[in-house]
């Protein structure tokens, strides 16, 4: 049966149901609940036979990318590794890491002052239609994602649609296995800061998306929203402002469509938290 029902009919129906299971909290009338094959497309989401999961989710490691001022990185202490007394197998660790490195979420809070906290960013702005815009074919160092691009992805692609998680590829990801080249420098400490290099989205086009679109949130396969040589991180401030959150550090966004893939990012919800390390997958009909 599930052959028998169109990709397109899985994404209209997904998008809805997803937003419908993870953000309604009222009583649904009978004359609401979804019909028996529409259940047997949500149920296609979660056992593999719709479409697949895809991690965008770097892994957290003493090798994670951190903003070079946080050098401690992540750290990983063992408590306990091995065979206890009573004769059953026992492990157990201790983390620590700064709110952000590796792939994590930005609140709002961290560049617009009474915005929302981690705990705050409710799920709508978590769980979505992705667009997945690449400009990874003309990137460079200190490229900037334009409003031109926007214009270019929608011109093939139809408008962004409305409550999107836009994703940004630049390409950036193939490089976080070598520090040097990820941020264009291997210098750490606050003198590492006027050194970095890498892309980001341009003040202008987060305007764009702020004025002219209803996204939900904004993420790329960098460092940082703005791109390394900002000197005022104005897409930060211009984004957060409106509580639109980041997702800095992104992966595998070669794996998605430019449409038609639907995202689901869950931080640790830290109370009171300005980002945190952020678990963020993908579904893909």
């Amino acid at each position: 049966m599930m052959k028998a029902i169109q990709r397109q009919s899985i994404r209209s129906f997904l998008g809805s149901a997803l937003f419908a299971v993870g953000l309604t909290a009222g009583a649904v009338s009978a004359a609401d609940k979804p019909s028996h094959d529409e259940l047997a497309v949500i149920a296609s989401v979660f056992d593999g036979s719709g479409g697949e999961w895809i991690d965008l989710t770097h892994a957290f490691s003493e090798d994670s990318i951190y903003w070079p001022t946080d050098t401690r990185g992540f750290e990983l202490e063992e408590l306990a590794h091995g065979h206890t007394e009573g004769g059953w197998f026992y492990s157990s660790y201790r983390f620590s890491s700064a709110e952000h490195g590796g792939t994590h979420l930005d609140a709002p809070i961290h560049f617009a002052e009474g915005r929302h906290t981690t705990d705050e960013v409710p799920l709508t702005s978590l769980i979505g239609p992705a667009a997945v815009v690449d400009v990874s074919d003309r990137a460079h160092s200190d490229y900037r994602i334009s409003v031109e691009d926007f214009e270019r992805w929608e011109a093939e692609h139809g408008r962004v649609p409305e409550g999107a998680i836009v994703l940004g590829r630049t390409g950036w990801e193939d490089r976080y296995d070598d520090r040097a080249a990820y941020l264009g420098t291997e210098m750490t400490g606050a003198e590492a800061v006027p050194e970095l290099h890498f892309p980001g989205l341009h003040p202008d086009a987060a305007r764009w998306l702020v004025e002219e679109r209803d996204i939900a949130a904004f993420g790329l396969d960098t460092p940082s929203i703005d791109y390394g040589q900002s000197q005022d991180f104005r897409a930060h401030v211009i984004l957060y402002q409106q509580n639109i959150p980041g997702f800095e550090n992104v992966t595998n966004l070669a794996e998605l469509p430019a449409v038609g893939s639907f995202v689901v990012a869950l931080p640790m919800k830290i109370a009171g938290g300005s980002g945190g390390p952020l678990r963020i997958v993908a579904f893909r009909p």
